[in-house]
């Protein structure tokens, strides 16, 4: 069989590419080895916001006192959560099977292994084997969950984010090692639906690639919410037993212990580029991730690699427009090259997490003259009334030319208000073109006007 274009793995980069260029006119296909949608939509972005608003929804229940609402005791049915979340993901595994047949693009289910002469060989359930020919081969084989060397995961004992999902029993304690984005959101789920959880982050700070602001009100929500937090501290070995595990923490004040059913690693990802071929076609690679240009071009003529296998941020956004990009160069369109420094990133505990740009310890290392405003979510009167008034909106502006340097928010809302921040560097709007922007009120995004107002000194409602 031969292709325009042939993509190895269907997640939010290979099947937003293969849309992208069947929209363009080419011949393609896609090759997956598990299901359509990849991690993001069958054990990641997805499944794991569903759980989150179950874990919303049991927290307004039992909240429901302070909306003048009384209701009687609630219990968290954990089998019915996990399966619902199971249920959203495989409909939204479904949509992307419509959008292959609406698109007229091949879908080859098996385990893929690129070859020389822009091939892929495609080894199906039963172990037959057949090969693939295209002009061009597209990579997108993803990552998956990182593994310490002194802490394996076992799958049972010591789990990753998928295991986490999926699990038959809610855990009475768990620790979590890692507190970025997949560490903060579990550890939020857990802590919210009864679950004694424990925070081990390595760093000074959780979310440590967030403004430390950010980081330090996280701390405390989650502090305040029964979550222990660990920083700056390290876990160096852990005992499993039919009856849990045993954690043994560095701290900076000696060694701690720590009992548990459960361990969740969230330190990270790696890549998934090994045993695929890459070799036998001579496509470099550099610490597992493969090389690419900034049109996302291998240095093997005919071959390209998008997302969580090549470097950058490892997110579902940025791995499709990746491919995008990509095939709109094959094509031969005028490209602009991804600003990564314009990436939003986002966090889906509650309070939730967004940001873009540089904090403000990054701008002021860059040497800016920096004007910072910052508006509290307990003076906005929509977060007052929905009771989330936990959170502020921070704005960081170049003082010389009034650009956007960085945009820092947490609270309620903060991952749908923060498209606005992007829009904004990209179409490089000052400071007081914000201001001047009128926002509806009362709402949660009004935050970002007056935080803008609070860098000029022209703040109203502080």
């Amino acid at each position: 069989m031969k292709y325009d274009v042939l993509v190895l793995g269907s997640g939010p980069g290979g099947y937003v590419a293969a849309i992208r260029a069947a929209q363009l006119g080419f011949k393609t296909a896609v090759v997956e080895r598990e299901a359509l949608g990849g991690i993001c939509l069958n054990w990641g972005c997805i499944p794991t916001k569903a759980l989150l608003k179950s874990a919303n929804v049991f927290d307004y229940i039992n909240h429901a006192s302070d909306y003048g609402i009384k209701i009687g005791k609630s219990d968290v049915d954990f089998g019915g959560m996990i399966g619902r979340s199971r249920d959203v993901a495989d409909g939204m595994s479904k949509g992307v099977q419509f959008l292959m047949k609406k698109n007229k693009i091949d879908v080859i289910m098996g385990d893929g292994n690129v070859k020389p002469g822009k091939k892929i060989e495609v080894k199906d359930k039963d172990g037959k084997t057949k090969t693939y020919e295209a002009d061009h081969v597209i990579i997108s084989t993803g990552a998956r969950a990182k593994e310490l060397p002194n802490v394996k995961i076992d799958g049972e004992k010591i789990i990753e984010y998928r295991k986490a999902m999926s699990m038959e029993k809610q855990p009475k304690k768990m620790v979590v090692m890692g507190s970025g984005a997949i560490g903060c959101e579990f550890a939020y789920f857990y802590n919210a639906i009864g679950t004694e959880v424990t925070v081990v982050e390595y760093l000074d700070n959780i979310v440590p690639r967030e403004d430390e602001e950010v980081s330090k009100q996280l701390g405390r929500t989650f502090k305040k919410n029964g979550i222990k937090i660990m920083t700056g501290s390290s876990v160096e070995k852990v005992e499993t037993s039919s009856k849990g595990c045993k954690v043994h923490v560095k701290t900076k004040k000696g060694e701690e212990t720590i009992d548990c059913d459960v361990v969740l690693s969230a330190v990270g990802v790696t890549p998934n580029t090994e045993k695929i071929g890459l070799e036998d076609v001579g496509i470099e690679t550099e610490k597992g991730f493969i090389k690419v240009d900034e049109t996302y071009k291998t240095n093997i003529a005919g071959y390209y690699a998008i997302g969580d296998c090549v470097p950058g941020p490892a997110l579902a956004h940025v791995a499709s427009a990746e491919g995008i990009l990509c095939v709109e160069n094959i094509k031969g369109m005028d490209v602009e090259p991804i600003d990564y420094n314009n990436v939003p990133s986002c966090t889906y505990c509650s309070p939730e997490v967004a940001s873009v740009g540089m904090t403000e310890a990054e701008a002021k290392e860059e040497g800016y003259d920096l004007k910072i405003g910052k508006f509290p979510y307990s003076a906005s009167g929509k977060a007052k009334a929905a009771g989330h008034s936990d959170g502020f909106v921070k704005l960081i502006f170049d003082a010389k030319y009034g650009e956007l340097l960085g945009g820092h928010m947490i609270g309620a809302n903060v991952t749908e208000m923060v498209a606005e921040l992007v829009s904004i560097r990209k179409l490089e709007t000052t400071g007081h073109e914000i201001i001047k922007t009128i926002h509806p009120h009362p709402t949660m995004s009004e935050a970002i006007m007056e935080a803008a107002a609070a860098a000029y000194d022209e703040v109203i409602h502080l």
